[in-house]
């Protein structure tokens, strides 16, 4: 069973219907036991990164999540709040990708979000597993991670081409700043290397 956090943000109907496609069983959930027995957990968010941290945060589930041992990927806003600090509220995370989460710079040039498809590379890791460097993946954000020991996938974006965190690992934690249930055929495959880490 895989369990969806329901933690209010958006964005969780699009992540239903992907693992509906995929025939997985799933459940929404915000209960900390239920969280615990799943086979794999799915972080999914859209919005602002600070609130959502205080809402894991008030309903106690930050520590579920950090004691998990079970795969966990965090998509968008879900990867953002399992990093160390997001400028989005200035808030902490909780600290499972050693990476700060910043702002694009549209002093520097950066059209801000980030919004439809750009290709992903320097991938590494089962999450990849089938997917040729240069594939396209769909994207709608404003904050992006920094590069660190975690990256998994990169992507340029920017006037200057700057390269950012499209994919972050550390243990059984997973994160990708871009949407897979969004991202067609190479987001299925994506998902697909998930539910069978």
């Amino acid at each position: 069973m895989i369990a969806i956090i329901d933690y209010k943000t958006g964005n969780l109907r699009s992540v239903e219907n992907a693992l509906n496609r995929l025939g997985a069983e799933w459940t929404l959930t915000a209960d900390a036991e239920t969280i615990r027995r799943a086979d794999r957990v799915l972080l999914p968010g859209v919005g602002h990164a600070g609130e959502a941290i205080g809402r894991l945060r008030e309903a106690g589930l930050d520590e579920v999540i950090k004691r998990l041992r079970r795969p966990v990927l965090g998509i968008c806003v879900g990867m953002q709040v399992m990093c160390r600090h997001t400028d989005e509220g200035d808030a902490d995370g909780i600290g499972l990708f050693d990476t700060r989460v910043r702002r694009f710079q549209p002093q520097l040039g950066d059209k801000v979000p980030h919004m439809g498809w750009n290709s992903i590379s320097n991938l590494e890791g089962k999450l990849f597993k089938g997917i040729e460097p240069g594939s396209y993946v769909y994207y709608v954000h404003s904050f992006r991670a920094d590069l660190c020991p975690d990256t998994i996938a990169t992507t340029r974006y920017g006037a200057g081409g700057r390269m950012f965190s499209a994919a972050l690992k550390y243990e059984n934690f997973y994160g990708t700043q871009f949407h897979p249930e969004k991202s067609g055929d190479v987001g299925e495959k994506i998902l697909k290397n998930f539910l069978s880490l």
